[in-house]
């Protein structure tokens, strides 16, 4: 993995406050000039273009601590709006305005290198920034002080005072930069025949694996009646298996990626568990999905904790509401055409890695692993299928305990219990060897299952 920095905005900063205050008043005096007629009228069509992307800057800079380096997007705009400013080929003539599209273009490509970390050196933004503020400077005194400069003397004033109040991360961990999603981070080391392949097999339904497997669970059953003894009375095999699943996770870090927009990319530590329950086990009773985020480092008791208190805060609303059935009765509200357009703007979106967070976190089809319980149903488990849209990569089920009688190696027969589970599984986020190791893993740890109750001893990084 390359070596790089990632920058913020110290709000602290008396100097990163003045940059911001240099150029919110650029936008400020870019209207009022324009409005009161002080800035010639051809003004008007490019007046939107730079106050949008002015704003933006400001808003990105104080708010998005995370994402300085987004700041790249306004610079580029106002690159454009510099471009294509009316009367600027007259005005330099062609090749003068040649000369300076790729002066721009330089400059735009430098900026985002450097807010991107990739430069390691965060004060080159000043020479960046003193360069046009000279030229513009000099231009404004020697051509009887024209008022349409004023906003971009402001525009390049702040820019000089930014690098001094932009630090960087210290803290040794990863943050974002470009090519990232807000829900995992694109992994830039694969082999080249993984980084082609989703764009070959595109569907996900397409690329997907089943698995099938029994466990013996004489083990698991006397674990349960000990943790229920112990006041976890809703303690079941749906938290033993989904912490052993965990734990897997843990030690195999891989089976946390996903696939999205022909990209892969990993959720770290952030372990997106989706099921669907019922207020009640009946044909009527409604449903609704919910997700639980766990970490490797969890145990059987903080799955049980985390996946109960999510069941119960849905169960307690009287109809079994929760903030997904929300959103999806307001999608209901909107005419069957305009929905056809809002759910193609919404996969569009969500291809480049744009969907708002909070959609993110409603969607049960963005997740780690979506995990059912065929057998409070009294039934076998099924091949549930994975969706298309979103990046939800492996679903499980599971049936109903069941007995069966085996002949020992005496002669004897014995009665065992035992359960099935059924994995489908997007096979383009790792190879079957992979699969393979984990799931002989996943077996060792349902034979013991006392081994979730303490912490794992080291928890594998996918990516550093």
């Amino acid at each position: 993995m390359e070596r790089r920095i990632s920058l913020y905005v110290n709000r602290r900063s008396p100097m990163a406050w003045l940059a911001v205050l240099c150029m919110a008043a650029s936008a400020v005096i870019r209207i009022v000039f324009t409005c009161t007629g002080a800035i010639a009228p051809d003004f008007w069509a490019g007046l939107m273009l730079p106050v949008f992307s002015t704003i933006l800057f400001v808003l990105i800079a104080l708010l998005n601590k995370q994402m300085f380096y987004k700041t790249a997007i306004p610079v580029w705009l106002m690159a454009i709006y510099y471009a294509i400013r009316p009367g600027m080929i007259v005005t330099l003539g062609s090749f003068t305005y040649a000369l300076f599209c790729v002066v721009l273009l330089f400059f735009c490509i430098s900026y985002t290198a450097i807010t991107a970390g990739r430069v390691r050196h965060a004060w080159l933004l000043l020479p960046l920034f003193a360069a046009p503020l000279g030229v513009t400077g000099y231009y404004f005194f020697t051509t009887a002080k024209q008022l349409y400069l004023i906003p971009e003397l402001l525009i390049f004033a702040g820019g000089c005072l930014l690098p001094f109040g932009i630090r960087p991360f210290a803290d040794g961990e990863y943050h974002p930069t470009w090519g990232d999603r807000p829900d995992g981070r694109k992994i830039r080391t694969l082999a080249p025949m993984a980084q082609i392949t989703a764009y070959f097999q595109v569907e996900r339904n397409t690329c997907s694996n089943f698995f099938e497997e029994s466990f013996e669970i004489t083990h698991i059953d006397r674990y349960i009646r000990q943790k229920r003894r112990e006041g976890y009375t809703d303690f079941g095999i749906t938290h033993v298996l989904l912490a052993a699943y965990i734990r897997g996770v843990a030690k195999y870090p891989q089976l946390n990626r996903f696939i999205s927009g022909q990209k892969v990319y990993s959720r770290g530590n952030d372990i997106q568990y989706c099921m669907v329950i019922k207020k009640d086990m009946t044909i009527d009773s409604p449903d609704t999905s919910i997700k639980v985020h766990l970490t490797p480092h969890d145990t059987a008791i903080d799955v049980y904790n985390k996946l109960n208190a999510a069941v119960e805060s849905v169960k307690a609303t009287q109809e079994l509401d929760s903030s997904l059935d929300g959103l999806i009765m307001g999608l209901n509200m909107i005419p069957s055409v305009v929905l056809k357009f809002v759910v193609w703007l919404l996969k569009f979106l969500d291809y480049f890695g744009l969907l708002p967070k909070f959609l993110l976190e409603l969607s049960p089809f963005h997740g780690s692993l979506f995990f059912t319980s065929m057998g409070s149903l009294g039934i076998k488990p099924i091949y549930h299928h994975l969706y298309d849209f979103g990046n939800l990569p492996v679903f499980g089920a599971f049936g109903c305990k069941r007995r069966a009688l085996e002949v020992q190696e005496d002669g004897n027969v014995v009665q065992r219990k035992y359960i099935d589970v059924k994995f489908v599984l997007d096979e383009r986020i790792v190879d079957g060897y992979y699969y393979a190791t984990f799931f002989k893993y996943y077996r060792r740890l349902l034979a013991h299952p006392e081994v979730l109750d303490q912490a794992p001893e080291e928890v594998i990084r996918d990516i550093d």
